[in-house]
């Protein structure tokens, strides 16, 4: 139906998992907040509890990017200065992913929150990204990676189900499935895998 992940035809199935996601989180998008190519998620989310937003792009070639730098090398990103890090559908593209979420942890501010998605059953990128689309993941490589850096302060969800996994590899979009089709989980076809994962003091 479509190899662009369904854009053409609507919203994604994999961004509308990724919504609901940062929906149900919304009030940890708070304070200074940090995502990765532009602010869409931090103004639709967060709103007025944002004080300050800031853009994290891997080269200087986003004009929305008001920090350029690896997250895996974490040059340039100041640590403990983030209330709230948005990371969506990011992780599988970077090689060196126990690095990149070492930086997750030590950007993070006291009591910051870290909003991670990544696609679990996808196709891959044919586009720019295709040459870095290094990983897929599962709950539990989710999981195991994030408590390697924050411990036990991680919560990890899989959204998707057998059907709307067919789904997004054809290319249908998330209108063309109702919404009780969308919201029946199986954590044997994840189709997006969220956690959250937090510090304190």
């Amino acid at each position: 139906m479509s190899g662009a992940f369904g854009f053409d035809r609507g919203q994604p199935v994999d961004r509308y998992y990724i919504e609901a996601f940062l929906n149900r989180h919304a009030s940890d998008i708070r304070g200074r907040v940090l995502e990765v190519g532009d602010a869409t998620y931090t103004r639709g989310f967060g709103g007025q509890l944002v004080s300050r937003s800031d853009v994290l792009h891997v080269n200087d070639s986003n004009p929305h990017a008001t920090i350029v730098a690896d997250l895996a090398k974490g040059d340039g990103i100041p640590s403990a200065a983030f209330d709230c890090v948005i990371l969506t559908q990011t992780l599988h593209l970077v090689y060196d992913v126990r690095a990149a979420v070492a930086t997750l942890r030590r950007i993070l501010a006291p009591h910051g929150t870290c909003l991670i998605t990544v696609p679990g059953i996808s196709q891959i990128d044919a586009g720019t990204w295709r040459d870095s689309w290094y990983w897929a993941f599962t709950p539990a490589s989710l999981r195991r990676v994030l408590a390697e850096s924050f411990g036990t302060s991680v919560n990890v969800h899989s959204f998707g189900n057998v059907l709307t996994a067919t789904a997004f590899l054809y290319g249908l979009s998330a209108s063309e499935l109702t919404s009780e089709e969308l919201a029946v989980g199986d954590a044997s076809y994840p189709v997006i895998v969220a956690a959250r994962a937090s510090v304190g003091k």
